[in-house]
């Protein structure tokens, strides 16, 4: 597809300042992880928990920047053993060069990387894709739109996506900052001479503000210049709210199978009053995920995982059998063992301060989770102490367990497979 001048000058940016700012000597030091694209999570949210990493898997990062959710998706393929092969795609040759050096310090050879533009990807790089990363790129495009349904016309029926877009109202004194400079420092500019005025202008603001008294994004703080110039001189992104999202994702022909993490999609996270929460309970679930983000004005940016609407319900993971394998997110189960015995769980939604109750086997049963045993395993180890402990009993109580740790995106579920 040929480029106009607004790609160019986003490519341009990229070409300049890769985005975000990363040292391939870190990858000796530690694995980046976050969200989308952890294989655990998007397991549990795509593949109902029920992927056999044993068999082959095809996966396409699109937009790849310098390479956080490539490395860790196919540093996790690696160390399962599973055959596969993860695409790279970007339009920057400098971002690519960042992530080629992180592959090459991590000696990772299942990757393969490409140069364009996602819009030209039936003809880069066609599928079926088991799996689709596009994080922090459609919402740089001219028509974003399009931009899904491209990348849905290479997924697999099975597969699903893991997105990142801008959520508007976490972003308030953004767009309104970016219209400042754009007349302060316009892109006529160098680009040094840009940075320059932007720092000035953040020195000067009023404590009025609207970006100055909105603590949820950070990139112009300490992001270095690639940060600031991606989050305030940008040449061209937008944002989204809830319903703008979901309709941008059902024009792909797909549906939205989870917002990561859960409870910030809630909105009895925010608000404890009980007539209120019996309100929000008659919402359905998209109206209740738009209430939440307008009652907390943090989210600054949407993770989701979406399948093909033919999926959809299907997709996420569900404590319907005893065969069912927890796991911790990261893995750390003795952490959770300290939580579990003082009876509930605390997170920090931005500032949002959120305590869950945990039910009362919860040490004992996070003491047994360690991504092997299931559902059945844990139960019988511990009736061998108390033969009273009957399923009945157990499921409750690790249904409590589970609604609180996986809010918070803690705790997930898979299926053993049998070849």
């Amino acid at each position: 597809m040929a480029e106009n001048a607004d790609d160019a000058r986003v490519t341009a940016q990229y070409e300049a300042l890769p985005y975000p700012a990363r040292d391939p000597a870190d990858e000796a030091k530690r694995l980046i992880l976050g969200a989308p694209s952890h294989l655990f999570e998007l397991n549990h949210y795509v593949f109902a928990g029920g992927r056999d990493f044993r068999l082959p898997f095809r996966a396409l990062v699109a937009g790849g920047g310098t390479g956080d959710g490539l490395i860790m998706l196919a540093q996790q393929l690696a160390d399962l053993g599973t055959p596969s092969e993860v695409t790279y795609l970007d339009v920057s040759t400098a971002a690519r060069r960042v992530a080629e050096a992180r592959a090459k310090a991590r000696e990772l050879t299942n990757i393969r990387f490409l140069s364009g533009s996602l819009l030209d990807l039936a003809a880069l790089a066609p599928g079926p894709y088991d799996y689709i990363d596009c994080c922090g790129v459609l919402h740089h495009l001219a028509d974003p739109a399009g931009g899904l349904v491209a990348l849905a016309g290479e997924l697999a029926p099975a597969g699903g996506m893991g997105l990142m877009l801008y959520g508007r109202l976490g972003r308030t004194g953004v767009y309104e900052t970016q219209a400042a400079l754009r007349r302060l420092a316009p892109e006529t500019l160098p680009v040094a001479e840009r940075i320059a005025t932007a720092r000035r202008l953040l020195k000067a603001l009023p404590a009025t503000n609207w970006l100055r008294r909105n603590p949820f994004v950070a990139d112009h703080l300490d992001g270095g210049e690639a940060g600031l110039h991606d989050l305030l001189l940008h040449a061209r992104d937008r944002a989204y709210d809830v319903a703008e999202l979901a309709a941008l994702v059902e024009g792909a022909g797909l549906a939205i199978a989870a917002f990561i993490a859960p409870a910030r999609y809630d909105p009895a996270s925010y608000v404890a009053d009980p007539t209120l929460r019996r309100q929000f309970q008659g919402l359905a679930w998209l109206e209740r995920s738009a209430m939440a983000e307008r009652l907390a004005g943090n989210i600054r940016k949407h993770v989701v995982y979406a399948v093909p609407k033919a999926r959809a319900g299907l997709a996420v993971a569900k404590v319907d059998s005893p065969a069912t394998v927890p796991l911790f997110r990261q893995g750390d189960g003795p952490r959770w063992v300290e939580t579990a015995r003082k009876g509930s769980v605390t997170a920090d939604l931005d500032g949002v301060k959120l305590t869950l109750p945990l039910p009362r086997l919860a040490a004992a049963i996070v003491a047994r989770i360690d991504g092997r045993r299931s559902l059945a395993v844990i139960h019988a180890d511990l009736q061998s102490a108390n033969p009273r402990l009957g399923w009945d009993i157990f499921k409750a109580e690790f249904d409590a367990l589970y609604a609180a740790l996986n809010a918070i995106n803690e705790l997930l579920l898979r299926v053993p497979s049998e070849l």
